[in-house]
């Protein structure tokens, strides 16, 4: 292309010969289209994109490229151009003319770059630019340039450099304003992920309460209100299928005597081993608890085993534990074992009773055995 300037337009002739003019005017509603595009922009890819291809038509060039400063360095960040040009490529400041730019916050026209000593050429002659026109982005503290590339010999008229350099002005606010919404943006995701956390701590303190509200600290069980509601539930269960169920009722033999012997530390940790030994002995799906003191309950669901099974399960496993341990202590427990009859529509807390009464006619008879 050929061009012939004056002070309101340019001269354009085509490949054929065809003349068209386009004047300062024109350049300034097109300038007026890239603002608002760029007002748009949420994102530096974005802005970049918008650039690189209005800095071309802006000035009628056969290449754009969009450099950001980068500490003593030019970043040629991205291009729009006829042939490959500096893309991903960093150059030190003071050989690079974008660099020149920067430093000196002015625009540089060069209309033959072999005749300027501030074109380092190694770096220009596998390319097609002849002449260059380059334009700080924001004068006061550039934070990068704007380039435009002619292949033949060109001398772009005071215009179009004012209308690149307006174009640079506008995109130095487009990118202030992304990195203000980008910092927005960050600061949003940074509070929506502290109050995320602070829900998910606050959640599990929550869990933490209510795990305490329903278990024994001593034996990590459920306490009795951990058993009523959980049982409770089991129970209604129970009645709704037609399914039969049962209750134990569990009571340490001579804790007293032991607390009195060998000093609370060493009840509290009968009153651990019953707990295990009770976790052992009965499935993940029956309800155990510490009833209080020396106490435990144990509710099991779809009961299809005799009374007898269950509780000879459970004193077989108490009889391994005195013979393996070895503690300074002997484990023995009475036990109380009520069977929830089907089609029967009985309470949890008349199970409890049953089961009660039963586990003390078992102590009885064992006080009675021992003054025989």
């Amino acid at each position: 292309m050929n061009f012939q300037s004056s002070a309101s337009d340019v001269i354009i002739s085509d490949s054929n010969g065809v003349k068209a003019e386009i004047s300062y005017v024109q350049g300034i509603e097109h300038l007026i289209e890239v603002v608002q595009a760029l007002s748009l922009a949420q994102t530096l890819e974005q802005i970049m994109e918008i650039v690189r291809k209005s800095a071309r038509e802006l000035t009628e060039a056969d290449g754009a490229t969009f450099v950001l400063r980068d500490g003593d360095q030019c970043y040629y960040a991205d291009e729009d151009a006829i042939a490959p040009l500096w893309k991903g490529q960093r150059f030190p400041m003071s050989i690079c003319i974008s660099g020149y730019a920067m430093q000196n916050r002015q625009s540089v026209v060069i209309s033959d770059i072999y005749e300027d000593e501030r074109i380092p050429f190694a770096a220009y002659q596998p390319t097609f630019v002849k002449s260059l026109a380059m334009v700080p982005i924001r004068m006061c503290n550039p934070i990068g340039a704007i380039g435009t590339y002619w292949a033949t010999l060109h001398q772009p008229t005071g215009e179009k450099v004012k209308l690149l350099q307006a174009l640079a002005d506008t995109t130095a606010v487009a990118m202030e304003n992304v990195q203000v919404y980008n910092e927005l943006e960050q600061r949003v995701r940074n509070r929506t992920a502290a109050l995320e956390k602070e829900i998910e701590e606050h959640q599990k303190v929550e869990a933490e309460v209510k795990r305490l509200s329903l278990t024994d600290q001593l034996t990590g069980l459920y306490n009795r209100r951990g058993f009523f509601l959980f049982a409770q539930q089991q129970l209604k269960l129970a009645h709704r299928l037609q399914k039969s169920c049962c209750l134990l009722f569990v009571d340490i033999d001579g804790l007293k005597q032991i607390n009195d012997t060998f000093g609370h530390e060493v009840g509290d940790r009968v009153i651990a081993d019953v707990a295990e030994l009770l976790s052992q002995t009965y499935r993940d799906s029956d309800i155990i608890a510490r009833w209080g003191g020396d106490e435990f309950v144990v509710f099991i669901p779809k009961c299809s085993s005799h009374t007898n099974a269950i509780t000879v399960r459970l004193q077989t496993n108490v009889d391994f534990f005195n013979q393996n341990r070895g503690r300074s202590y002997h484990l023995s427990m009475s036990i109380g074992v009520q069977e929830c009859v089907i089609n029967e529509d009985v309470s949890l807390e008349k199970l409890i009773l049953q089961a009660d009464e039963l586990m003390y006619q078992q102590k009885r008879v064992k006080r009675s055995s021992r003054i025989d």
